[in-house]
């Protein structure tokens, strides 16, 4: 993995623009490379995402690069993944993942991407590369286990500007997640900053550190669960993301104790076999999103239903249910 690097901005460093700032640090790549991984939304000041390169840099900034893992650049081949498409037009797309796909190369992950589906369908000339040239057309990243809706961009300048769109918290992105445990309020905001785990560099996890991001998500309950003799209740739960961090949703329930169903990675661990009712992965599908269009302006707004592992698991736990929220009423027949 490669890290991130935090800088702390000195008088002497003032007054220069973020890229120029960068690029003469001996820690950093080029400052052509600096400019790119401005563009990709992997450089943070003071814990927000900065997009523009042509920032000026004050004595205090502080200041974070996500240096991507290295690897050869390489052709991303196309490959013949069916995509599930719910919007395209000649600018963007928007899809509905399946769960196990990756969302680009990486290392282990050569070949049969979400990315190398993309050029198989669009062609690698037509997919924005600010994400780099491995990540064409990706605008923003589900995990590999997470399903359901995401963007794709097929030229620079829409990419950059589903990006803004994500930076200003204009693109509306909701989730559904089960989680343990029963949730007594019936909405929330959880802000935090996240940084990479000092104690397991897999992990995402909330961090006071002042390099770390601001990572914002609110939450609706929707339905609760009765607690079983295998394990504590449920809550059903629409996760609305105003920031994008890695793992979020799943680092912020888990920081509230009610860690996602099925979550290898952040829930209950050994032993959880049970109460996670048989799911291998987390249960966490982006079921829509609702965007003012880059180009044209029309309101694009997708939707899509449960994939069939996790409406099994709230047919299996039904019999349980304390109820819907009003918010529940309106949302849950849409997801089944």
């Amino acid at each position: 993995m490669a890290g991130d690097i935090h800088l702390l901005v000195d008088a002497s460093g003032a007054g220069v623009r973020l890229d120029s700032y960068l690029g003469a640090q001996d820690c950093c790549p080029s400052r052509s490379a600096c400019a790119h991984l401005i563009d990709a939304g992997a450089v943070a000041v003071n814990g927000e995402t900065c997009l523009s390169k042509k920032y000026t840099v004050v004595a205090g900034d502080r200041i974070s690069v996500e240096l991507p893992e290295p690897r050869d650049p390489g052709v991303v081949e196309p490959d013949n993944i069916p995509l599930d498409i719910r919007y395209e037009d000649d600018y963007l797309i928007v899809l509905s993942k399946q769960r196990g796909l990756v969302c680009h190369p990486a290392q282990g992950h050569d070949r049969g991407t979400l990315a190398n589906a993309l050029v198989y369908h669009c062609g690698i000339d037509h997919l924005g590369t600010l994400q780099g040239e491995d990540r064409p057309g990706i605008v923003h990243r589900l995990d590999r286990d997470t399903s359901g809706l995401m963007l794709a961009a097929k030229d620079d300048a829409t990419q950059r500007a589903l990006q803004d769109l994500i930076r200003l918290r204009t693109l509306d992105r909701r989730y559904i997640a089960l989680v343990h445990g029963y949730i007594a309020h019936d909405e929330g905001t959880i802000d935090t900053g996240i940084a990479r785990s000092t104690r397991d560099r897999v992990k995402m996890a909330v961090s006071d550190d002042p390099f770390a991001r601001q990572a914002i998500t609110t939450f609706r309950v929707l339905e609760r669960f009765d607690a079983g003799r295998a394990d504590d209740g449920y809550t059903l739960v629409e996760c609305h993301l105003y920031t994008g961090r890695t793992h979020q949703i799943r680092v912020h329930m888990r920081h509230i104790n009610h860690p996602l169903v099925g979550d290898p990675l952040y829930g209950k661990g050994k032993g959880a076999e049970r109460s996670d009712r048989g799911l291998t992965r987390q249960f966490l599908h982006s079921w829509r999103v609702s965007f003012a269009h880059p180009v044209t302006g029309e309101t694009i707004e997708c939707r899509d239903t449960l994939p069939w592992d996790l409406a099994a698991v709230l047919e299996e736990i039904e019999p349980l249910s304390l109820g819907r929220t009003p918010a529940g009423e309106e949302i849950v027949p849409q997801l089944l």
